[in-house]
């Protein structure tokens, strides 16, 4: 299990402790899951997640797919969902250094549905954390890796070895891996393997978004090469 990294903490690389990015996204997102209300975030610091972050595309209202008596009671298509299949943009700029595709996006649970979800948790944890990530890409910032997980399958736009520029699209948003609804998933770590991994610390544009904020992702202008 990974430790979470203190205040002053260097890596074992010497990395830095913490990360400010961009919003990876452009449009209206639900914060869910921020290290800004508790530590680890996601209730584990298993497979180096201590501090990361769940971002829920919404309308531009700050609402997901409609709430109605089937939503309860039965899983729904992803692609019912506002955010399902919006683009997902670099936050850092750096070298592609993974990228895992293939993953069915799997209905949304929300409801019942839900329970019997989290009943399967256990198992996908147990086959690692690719199960769980999803589809994904790893980008080298230097020396702190950013993931990206839950994206649709077969969205991908970038290779391994790739440079990529904050604000370069890089996938869409999907529900792939562990995810009750379409969302992006986000996390640094120190080491690109993350089994092997320590937790950074994360800020986005020089802040940490509480839950039930909505955040706005703007568009970045291009430069010249």
């Amino acid at each position: 299990m990974s430790r979470p990294h203190r205040p002053g903490d260097r890596s074992r690389d010497g990395a830095p402790a913490s990360i400010d990015v961009a919003f990876p996204f452009t449009g209206a997102w639900l914060v869910r899951n921020s290290p800004a209300n508790r530590v680890p975030s996601h209730g584990t610091s298993a497979f180096a997640t201590a501090y990361a972050i769940d971002f829920v595309p919404v309308s531009d209202s700050g609402r997901t797919a409609p709430v109605g008596p089937r939503s309860l009671v039965r899983s729904e298509a992803a692609e019912r969902f506002p955010g399902f299949g919006r683009p997902i943009l670099a936050p850092v700029e750096g070298i592609v250094l993974k990228v895992h595709d293939g993953e069915p996006d799997h209905p949304a649970h929300r409801g019942l549905p839900s329970i019997r979800y989290a009943l399967t948790q256990r198992r996908r944890a147990a086959a690692g954390w690719a199960a769980l990530a999803g589809n994904h890409v790893l980008i080298d910032s230097g020396g702190v890796v950013v993931a990206l997980c839950h994206l649709q399958r077969d969205s991908i736009e970038v290779a391994p070895g790739q440079r990529v520029r904050v604000g370069d699209a890089v996938a869409r948003c999907g529900n792939s891996g562990n995810s009750t609804e379409p969302h992006l998933h986000l996390q640094a770590i120190d080491h690109p393997d993350v089994t092997h991994a320590d937790a950074v610390r994360l800020t986005f544009e020089g802040s940490l978004p509480t839950n039930g904020t909505i955040v706005r992702g703007r568009a970045r202008r291009r430069h010249a090469d």
